[in-house]
């Protein structure tokens, strides 16, 4: 091939999805990579971060994302129910730049919280939130997605007793559950840091929250974005938040 010949796109396997730094299998996973794990996965505050832990990584997709935008000392564990999903995100991340400092567990976070001496600056989580009984479909995908493997006051009180005093919990929720969230964690001890509504077109209400707790009190950030302006092209804000990740064509 001649020199000013360009170089072809590589081709991007099927059986998961293709990021810059790093590729994500999600064959054998109920819950495949999404927005709502990007959101997260891009959003969560990093800075001054020494110990990270994923609850109900599925994939990996989120610790991975994690572990590309941190330094190397920082440790990051992933915590999974679903043994298919765990030796999938095992997988990842063997395959992935972070191999040595991802380590995934496969178990209830319950076991794992109450078993676990460490303790963590930054808990995020992308967790269930349809309730019990309404059906996807799908036997794999009713199980992640249900609150009966993992009810968000569990979840809360899982965080808790991992959480540093000064550290954040930060979870990606549909709007509705994430004001339900609020609630409970407010009443059960948590202030609420952070708040990032999103939409998924400007000028239409959000669709989706982005929240982060911390058992210290403080000043509640608040931001908004649209992933896509009216005319469906995606936002400024949206590439600006995803341009070290995604491959845009």
């Amino acid at each position: 091939m001649s020199q000013d010949q360009p170089h072809a796109r590589p081709t991007l396997r099927k059986d998961g999805f293709t990021f810059k730094q790093f590729f994500v299998a999600h064959d054998r996973c109920a819950m495949k990579v999404g927005t709502d794990g990007v959101l997260i996965g891009a959003w969560a505050p990093v800075a001054g971060a020494r110990r990270i832990l994923d609850i109900g990584c599925g994939s990996g997709l989120i610790a991975l994302m994690l572990a590309q935008r941190t330094p190397n000392s920082v440790e990051i564990d992933a915590v999974e129910l679903e043994a298919s999903a765990a030796q999938q995100a095992q997988e990842n991340m063997q395959a992935s730049p972070w191999a040595d400092r991802i380590h995934v567990h496969h178990q209830d976070i319950v076991t794992w919280s109450e078993q676990c001496e460490k303790r963590f600056s930054l808990i995020v989580s992308n967790p269930p939130f349809f309730a019990p009984g309404m059906a996807t479909g799908s036997v794999a995908r009713d199980t992640a997605r249900s609150t009966a493997t993992l009810d968000h006051l569990t979840l809360l009180r899982c965080a808790a007793q991992l959480i540093e005093e000064e550290g954040l919990f930060c979870v990606v929720l549909p709007a509705e559950a994430g004001e339900a969230l609020i609630s409970l964690a407010l009443a059960d001890g948590w202030h609420l840091r952070y708040r990032y509504d999103v939409a998924a077109y400007a000028q239409r209400p959000p669709n989706r929250v982005v929240l982060g707790f911390s058992p210290s009190a403080g000043e509640t950030l608040l931001e908004r974005l649209a992933i896509r302006d009216e005319d469906k092209s995606y936002s400024a804000d949206w590439l600006s938040l995803v341009k070290d990740f995604y491959l845009f064509r």
